[in-house]
């Protein structure tokens, strides 16, 4: 009983790993049912990591659907065309993630799973294994296309927003533009957070800050 009221209570901790759970259920199961093995799940390991992101921070840029599929897609492509290129395993693996990052940076789609997917690429290739050129299509895309299916259906179900919607640009802020990029160029720091989602978190500290003042003005016995 206490776990129902944990969850109806809309813990966060709990929603994600039930949303997960539930996600890499479907997802495996039914990429084995359109690939037709069945009932036997058609998983890669990597997609286990895109669940955690789906799933527990889903208004995560490197959460988003085409992060999610995009991401895992290129890695898997790239891969592959290192693995024909590069004979020597150990070197063919350190270019296909390097490689993997940058074109997934420059393709938008930056998602940190699809390291892994560029590694496995790799591991398979030079290990004789299955990775041929429908590997990015099928597992690597099916299983992304179906987990983000899966995230869509779970967040609507649960309240939460995704693909996540940054919010409209706050009409008051205490912050410049200019002055969030000058901070952030001062911390040579990248940050998991989109810009739009950024300002209306500032806009939103500074309105509650100012009733915080407004309201310890008002209590003060000097007034």
């Amino acid at each position: 009983m206490h776990i129902v009221r944990f969850i109806h209570a809309g813990d966060g901790r709990i929603v994600a790993g039930l949303g997960a759970a539930l996600g890499i259920a479907v997802t495996g199961l039914l990429a084995g049912w359109l690939t037709g093995q069945g009932t036997t799940p058609l998983l890669i390991a990597p997609i286990g990591a895109s669940a955690v992101l789906v799933f527990a921070v889903p208004a995560s840029p490197l959460a988003q659907p085409w992060p999610v599929i995009g991401g895992n897609m290129l890695s898997a492509l790239f891969a592959l065309l290192v693995v024909r290129l590069v004979p020597h395993e150990a070197a063919a693996a350190a270019i296909a993630v390097g490689g993997a990052i940058v074109l997934m940076a420059l393709a938008r789609c930056l998602h940190p799973p699809g390291g892994a997917v560029a590694l496995g690429g790799v591991l398979l290739g030079h290990g004789g294994g299955p990775a041929g050129w429908s590997f990015p299509v099928v597992p690597v895309g099916l299983d992304s296309l179906l987990l983000v299916v899966a995230g869509v259906a779970f967040h609507r179900w649960s309240g939460h927003g995704y693909p996540h919607r940054p919010p409209p640009s706050p009409s008051e802020s205490a912050f410049a533009p200019g002055d969030v990029d000058a901070a952030l160029a001062d911390m040579h720091e990248t940050f998991d957070i989109a810009r739009a989602d950024l300002d209306a978190l500032l806009a939103r500290a500074a309105h509650h800050a100012a009733l915080r003042r407004e309201r310890s003005g008002r209590s003060s016995p000097l007034r």
